[in-house]
């Protein structure tokens, strides 16, 4: 297998959607969007927006699923629900009072308007000091520092600037591809 350094694998920072602090889940949305079209479909889409400070550094990660999280009504009675549990209901009947719960709350068309007031600084991921890996670091390294840490993505550095996202989706078509040759060649010999 070739020698991999992260730098190979990674998508710039200039190709991955982006959003200054301060923009809303709506701005974030766009951005994703834009980014998805722009990029090369050959490989995987994008599921996530960086967010930049005011000195454009990324400060956070906004996924796919945060954006839903944060669309998603908040129940004041969510806990009253849970607390169900401890008198004997079982978790059929908990589940249903939470399904009948949500669907008396705001229907999506409801919820949209709230993209352009909320902030995605607000329910993004911070970074955390795990989540950064040299470009110049192996695949192995890379690797690694994903499994160990459960990221679905690093933060690229060169120097003390982020260059761009290692994606554990490209890290993950190297590698089968890698397999792939691996066996082809094995029974080519055999």
């Amino acid at each position: 297998m070739k020698d991999f350094a992260v730098k190979d694998l990674m998508v710039p920072l200039s190709e991955y959607a982006t959003v200054p602090e301060g923009s809303t889940l709506y701005d974030a949305v766009l951005s994703l969007e834009k980014a998805q079209a722009e990029f090369d479909h050959t490989k995987y889409k994008h599921l996530a927006v960086l967010i930049l400070d005011k000195n454009k550094r990324v400060i956070g990660k906004l996924s796919q699923m945060d954006v839903l999280r944060a669309l998603e009504p908040k129940d004041d009675q969510s806990d009253e629900i849970k607390d169900l549990a401890q008198f004997g209901f079982g978790p059929k009947f908990v589940g249903q009072l939470r399904k009948q719960r949500r669907l008396q709350a705001e229907p999506l068309n409801d919820l949209c308007p709230k993209a352009t007031e909320l902030k995605v600084e607000d329910f993004m991921q911070a970074t955390a000091e795990g989540e950064f890996i040299d470009q110049q670091a192996s695949l192995d390294i890379a690797i690694h520092q994903m499994v160990m840490g459960n990221h679905l993505s690093l933060l690229v550095t060169a120097g003390k600037d982020i260059a761009g996202i290692l994606r554990l989706t490209d890290v993950f078509a190297t590698v089968s591809n890698a397999i792939k040759e691996c066996t082809n060649k094995d029974q080519e010999e055999r």
